[in-house]
């Protein structure tokens, strides 16, 4: 009979840490970002090479302090996408990332096909908003954007312990 108690118990744990897991992975560690204005939406200007505010509404963001890559956000915008082409530094291999379920204005798979089918375009957010990770934006025809954060070039070569090519800035001391 113990045997029996101790194998129950034994998967009585399993079950409680895999649904612990799962929360964590799906729930937990994600906060809701509030609206803070102008600074919520930015474009990098073909012009000055800066980060400059896009007109928008309708701004949901979601993020968490455990990875640069759980930030996600969508919006609307009254802006034309010819331009924004004409305005706005655009960015190449854009792929957007998986949000959780539950942040329904965002679904990565729906923004890449329209990434691929050239109905949505992506451009540079901010360049290191995070050292080693791009913010990219994108937006449809209809005016709809998604917002996410994608590990660019310095951050590959960062973390793979590689040199750093001669465009990467200088890499922030530990801790900072």
């Amino acid at each position: 009979m113990s045997g029996k108690l101790l194998a129950l118990f034994l998967l009585a744990v399993a079950a409680f840490g895999g649904m612990g897991m799962y929360y964590l992975q799906v729930y937990g560690f994600y906060s809701e970002v509030q609206a803070a204005g102008a600074e919520d939406v930015q474009l990098t200007s073909l012009i000055s090479g800066a980060p400059e505010t896009v007109p928008h509404e309708a701004f949901q963001a979601i993020d968490a302090e455990s990875s640069p890559l759980r930030y996600r956000a969508c919006f609307t915008t009254p802006l034309s996408q010819a331009l924004l082409t004409e305005t706005y530094v655009l960015y190449d291999k854009a792929i957007p990332t998986v949000a959780p379920g539950w942040f329904k204005c965002f679904d990565a798979v729906t923004v890449g096909e329209a990434l691929e089918d050239e109905t949505a375009i992506a451009f540079l957010g901010t360049a290191n908003v995070i050292y080693g990770f791009d913010r990219v934006v994108a937006v449809t025809e209809d005016g709809r954007g998604y917002v996410w954060h994608q590990m660019n070039i310095c951050g590959e070569k960062a973390f793979d312990g590689d040199p750093l090519p001669p465009e990467c800035p200088a890499q922030p001391e530990a801790g900072q």
